[in-house]
């Protein structure tokens, strides 16, 4: 076999390995080697594997997830999460679907100290969905909203998915973080947006909640200040120019520390389970960011990336026609794999092909985050989706997916935003100071 017919062959059973269940990084590194093995030597291969192992965990910027993972975990135990709930909800309670709406508003306050989708859903959720069903929502826009608004976690910096996506292209992480935050807050607006549609044209489907006074909506900010200061520690540094993305990370990690004892919510119990959980996550992503950029070693030693650059720079079509068809290609594949996966298997084929069309990385990154939100929420492998199917046993899976197809629609318009107006995704990192 050819080097590029070992990297097609890598490619398809790669796809066989997923749908049978394998672990896609353990996947994605066995292939990545045994292909470099067929196209080299088995030395240079297992050489290559113990580079890439060393080389991915023993990296200065990889430390931003353990440290990302470990602040999420403090300010969870902080209780900033249900004080971000709490405080949307006093200013949007009594708008038609105002429960929805603080959902939303939660989910991206936590969003904003934790990088992770489904953490999201599911810490807000765990409170705000018996909120919304003693209020008579409609399950649909309960269920929906949650899981939407959970999507906020990866978009909304600091983001698990925009620390892969820089590792796997070798882009600048706090760029990528600075990118996420105007589109972060428009896709939040267009939910918002898209609940008061739905309750304006149902009003069953989300009642109003009770009157709030201004006075109280003035005291809700003193509830969210441990959010604020850990935002402004994070971003604030990475925009000024005095944190690196890892030296950020740890100063929010040990300002959601310092929180959690101010507020005397720290225990040796909340502890232990906050460093085991941080340990959990930080081995499953090494593993599957090991085995990405493994299998990226194979597409470029077997000439597929260059080849299919190559091919679809020479399509008969423009290039705003190709970047919509690999955003169309994302949202097919997000209903059939795990939107992590998709990313991490494509990016190395694709991602070429975007440089060739001469876009913007770190546009195109946020692009591809916001594909990956849709992923996460539609059938039939949408893990936020999944996840609340723990907390709402009696919900048919269906419903939950139906109330989530209209956020859904925003998620394309906020794509179909992006590519109008593609500053609104790169002022702040143009504008960052070196």
């Amino acid at each position: 076999m050819t080097p590029l017919e070992i990297g097609i062959a890598g490619g398809i059973i790669l796809f066989v390995l997923i749908a049978l269940g394998l672990p896609i990084g353990v996947s994605m590194g066995a292939i990545g080697v045994v292909g470099l093995a067929l196209i080299t030597n088995i030395d240079a291969a297992l050489s290559r594997l113990a580079q890439t192992a060393y080389s991915m965990t023993a990296n200065y910027i990889t430390a931003v997830i353990p440290l990302f993972v470990i602040m999420g975990e403090f300010a969870f135990v902080s209780g900033l999460t249900k004080e971000a709930y709490a405080a949307t909800y006093k200013w949007l309670g009594r708008l038609p679907g105002g429960l929805a709406m603080a959902t939303i508003g939660g989910c991206a306050g936590f969003a904003a100290v934790c990088g992770s989708s489904e953490a999201t859903a599911l810490t807000i959720g765990s409170f705000a969905l018996p909120e919304m069903r003693q209020h008579r929502y409609d399950p649909r826009l309960a269920l929906g909203s949650i899981a939407a608004g959970g999507t906020l976690g990866i978009l909304i910096p600091p983001s698990m998915a925009f620390v892969l996506y820089g590792l796997i292209t070798e882009q600048s992480i706090g760029k990528l973080f600075l990118a996420g935050v105007f589109p972060g807050i428009l896709l939040a607006s267009l939910f918002l947006i898209t609940i008061y549609i739905l309750t304006k044209i149902n009003p069953s489907y989300g009642p109003p909640g009770g009157k709030t006074s201004f006075r109280e909506k003035l005291t809700a900010f003193k509830d969210v200040w441990g959010v604020l200061i850990l935002f402004i520690v994070v971003m604030g540094g990475i925009y000024g120019g005095v944190l690196t993305p890892t030296e950020a990370a740890a100063a929010g990690a040990f300002s959601a520390f310092l929180i959690a004892l101010f507020r005397r919510k720290l225990n040796k119990k909340n502890l232990v389970s906050s460093f085991m959980n941080t340990l959990r996550v930080t081995g499953f992503v090494f593993v599957i960011i090991i085995g990405a950029v493994l299998f990226g070693y194979l597409m470029a030693a077997s000439g597929v990336s260059i080849a299919l650059a190559n091919f679809v720079s020479g399509l008969p079509v423009s290039s705003l026609g190709i970047l919509i068809s690999i955003l169309v290609l994302y949202l097919i594949l997000g209903c059939l794999m795990d939107a992590f996966a998709m990313v991490l298997v494509t990016m190395p084929i694709l991602y070429p092909v975007i440089i060739n069309l001469g876009y913007d990385p770190i546009w195109f990154g946020v692009l591809i985050v916001i594909m990956m939100e849709m992923g996460m929420i539609t059938p039939p492998i949408g893990m936020n989706v999944f996840v609340l199917r723990g907390i709402s046993r009696d919900i048919p899976m269906y419903m939950i997916f139906e109330g989530a197809l209209p956020f859904v629609i925003s998620m394309a318009i906020c794509v179909a935003i992006l590519i109008a107006f593609p500053d609104i995704a790169l002022f702040l990192p143009n504008a960052m100071k070196r």
